[in-house]
This record gives C-alpha cells, sequence and structure tokens, in this order.
C-alpha cells in the first residue's frame, strides 16, 4: 500500500487527484490532506479517504473542521505550522497543489523526507527551482511534473540524449481573449477573464491564463525543469488544447504529446510512474477533430512572456520577485482596482524597481532569502498599486 498526502486537496488539481485515488483506493493510505478554506469539501474528502490528519489553512476554522471531522478519526489541525507538520509525515509520494508561492515551504519539507513529489504548484520552480532540485538530491526525494506542458516534456524525453534537444514547444490555449481586438482589453472584468474555453480551472489560474502569465511562469519552470538554454524555450499559441508540448531534436524531428485537456492524465501519469496506467480520460477522435491549429503568441497581447525571458536573463531570485507581484496585480485587478492590461505593467515595474537594489535579487537562493524577496516584491507592488 503507497503512502500518499495531498497538498492543495479542495482546488482543482487536488480534487483531479482525489478521483483518481477514490477509484483504486485499497492500493493507497491517505496520510495527510490540506486546503485552504473550504471545510465542508477537506472534512468530507478525508472521511471518505480515511486520512490521517486534515489541515485547513485558515486557523479560524479549525473549530469548524473539528465538528465536520467529529467521530471520524481524522485528526485536524490549522494554521501554516500544521500545514508544515502535514507535509512533514513520512508518505511515498506527494502531490503539491498549493497555489502560489505558498506551496514552496511545504514542498521542500515533502523532499526533506525523501518522498516523490508531484509537482502542480509551479511557482515553487519559479521561485526556487535550483534549490528544489537540490533539496530532492539531498534526500533522496525525486520531483515529477504535472503541469500538463512539463509532464508532457517529461514524457517525450524518455529515453532520449538531452544532448540530441534543440528545442521545446509548450502551448497554450490563449485564454478568454485570446480573439479579442488589443485596444478591447482595458474593457475586460474578472469575470469574462475567469471563464476558459478549454480548461476547468480555479478563478487565479483561468485569469492567469487569459494574461498568459501562466505561461510565463510555464517558460520559466520548463528551464528550471530540464536545465535548457532560454533561447530553447518556445510558445505558440493551440487553441485546441490537446498538443501540450513537443520536444525537437536534432534531426528535426518533433515529439508531440496529444491528449484531451484533462489535467487526469498528468497527474495520473506521476501518480503511477514509472508505469502506465488506465486512466477515465477520453480517447481522441483524430478525425472528429479535423486539424490542429497554432497562432503566434504576440508579445504586444502578452507582455508577461517578454517579463518570462527578462526574468531568466536576470537570474537569482528575479523569478521570486516576479510571481510575488504577479499575485498582487492579479490581486488588484480581481478586486477590480487596475484595469486587465495594468497587471503586466505592475510588475514590470516592480522588477525594475527592486533589480536595482544589490543584496535581494542576487542573494542566495535559500528559503529564508525567497520568503525575503517574496515579501519585498509584494509590499512594492502594494505601494506603486496605491499611487
Amino acid at each position: 500500500m503507497r503512502r500518499v498526502s495531498i497538498l492543495g486537496a479542495t482546488g482543482s488539481i487536488g480534487q483531479n487527484t482525489i478521483d483518481l485515488i477514490s477509484r483504486d483506493p485499497e492500493s493507497y493510505e491517505v496520510v495527510a490532506l490540506t486546503g485552504g478554506r473550504n471545510v465542508a469539501q477537506l472534512a468530507e474528502d478525508a472521511r471518505n479517504l480515511r486520512a490521517k490528519v486534515a489541515v485547513i489553512a485558515d486557523p479560524g476554522a479549525l473549530a469548524d473542521l473539528r465538528d465536520a471531522l467529529a467521530g471520524s478519526g481524522v485528526e485536524a489541525a490549522a494554521g501554516p505550522q500544521a500545514l508544515l507538520e502535514a507535509a512533514a509525515r513520512p508518505a511515498d509520494w506527494v502531490m503539491s497543489a498549493i497555489v502560489g508561492a505558498a506551496g514552496l515551504a511545504p514542498g521542500l519539507r515533502a523532499l526533506e523526507q525523501g518522498a516523490t513529489l508531484a509537482l502542480a504548484n509551479k511557482e515553487s520552480m519559479v521561485c526556487a527551482g535550483a534549490l528544489v532540485m537540490a533539496t530532492a538530491r539531498a534526500h533522496g526525494g525525486a520531483v515529477l511534473p504535472v503541469d500538463s506542458e512539463h509532464s508532457a516534456v517529461f514524457q517525450a524525453l524518455i529515453g532520449e540524449d538531452m544532448a540530441t534537444v534543440e528545442r521545446v514547444i509548450i502551448t497554450a490555449s490563449g485564454g478568454a481573449f485570446r480573439d479579442w481586438p488589443l485596444d478591447r482589453l482595458a474593457e475586460a472584468t474578472p469575470e469574462q477573464a475567469a471563464t476558459h474555453p478549454n480548461w476547468d480551472m480555479g478563478q487565479r489560474i483561468t485569469i492567469d491564463s487569459a494574461s498568459m502569465f501562466n505561461k510565463a511562469l510555464e517558460v520559466i519552470e520548463t528551464r528550471e525543469f530540464f536545465h535548457l538554454d532560454p533561447a530553447m524555450i518556445e510558445v505558440v499559441v493551440h487553441p485546441e488544447s490537446m498538443i501540450h508540448a513537443l520536444v525537437g531534436f536534432r534531426d528535426g524531428a518533433l515529439m508531440a504529446h496529444v491528449g484531451p485537456p484533462d489535467m487526469r492524465h498528468a497527474i495520473g501519469y506521476a501518480l503511477h510512474h514509472p508505469r502506465r496506467a488506465a486512466l477515465p480520460v477520453e480517447r481522441l477522435d483524430l478525425v472528429k477533430l479535423g486539424q490542429f491549429t497554432f497562432r503566434a503568441a504576440c508579445e504586444d497581447r502578452w507582455p508577461a512572456l517578454r517579463l518570462a525571458r527578462e526574468v531568466m536573463a536576470t537570474g537569482g531570485l528575479a523569478g521570486a520577485v516576479f510571481n510575488a507581484a504577479k499575485e498582487r496585480a492579479l490581486d488588484a485587478f480581481i478586486e477590480k482596482r487596475i484595469a486587465f492590461p495594468r497587471m503586466a505593467g505592475v510588475v514590470e515595474d516592480v522588477l525594475n524597481h527592486l533589480s536595482a537594489q544589490s543584496g535581494l535579487i542576487d542573494a542566495p537562493i535559500t528559503l529564508d532569502n525567497v520568503t525575503r524577496a517574496d515579501h519585498v516584491a509584494r509590499v512594492t507592488a502594494d505601494t506603486l498599486l496605491a499611487r
């Protein structure tokens, strides 16, 4: 029986992970489930999966969680320290699906126990990719990508010599506004941005898809995961969302990963790795699909992609600053304090402001320094937004 934990169990990735585990419950011992604020969902899943502990991020929700778990035998806990303790409980496989920079520390705790970390929290690699991979190596752990694009690249590289790779192409749907005239983007509302044409995701990641900040993070993550020269990483818009990534080799061949827009594929691949297991995902009818289309990822429409390349060129803790500024700009857009196009401007302003300060972005990549850079970037973003 395999011991598993799910960090971020109440979000879309966590729920898809639970769906797969629930189909074969006798094969898993669920150690820990964590969630943000959805007490009812967390308690229901913890009961059904007979988890050892359920942790809610909001300390004020502990009493409600205890009530919901009364008589189940599931331990209830709350708050940041409880989350870290849950992540540190011995497990063979841990899903890291907490959204944002908050997922970094719990993921590191899991790796310190020698676990296999199924990484859906792209911010961990953006903020501290070198630290994540070094922690895995030091403790005998492993990191498996769960973003559909990086899972696709990972699968396409199996058995290949990295020296023969010329390029990696990750695809983007283009999000809610891919067909909007540029002069209309200033009118876009959070509600419109949160409607994805293909994927079923949460509000924040769906808006990040519309702005391409999600893809910008994935470009940086691709560099960190596969140790590629940034010039080798390309982005194309693929409206059908069926080809998740392609790897190009020096003989001119392109290896593509094709599948339905269903996160259970990437999750299931990581859950069962290194073997392939049957998964409850759609089997594509290529004749019915008819064709795949591609477009250039225009940086005038999606300046986040340009910013990602600047972040990679800067190096150090620029990724942590980039992510933190993006999160605060996204908050401001959701709260209708700024227009949709202004998000990229805020992030660029924060990067420019903090790049001039020695000792922040160029500090060693440690958890403390990442936390400091994240905090300073958020404060700086808030100051700029208040002007």
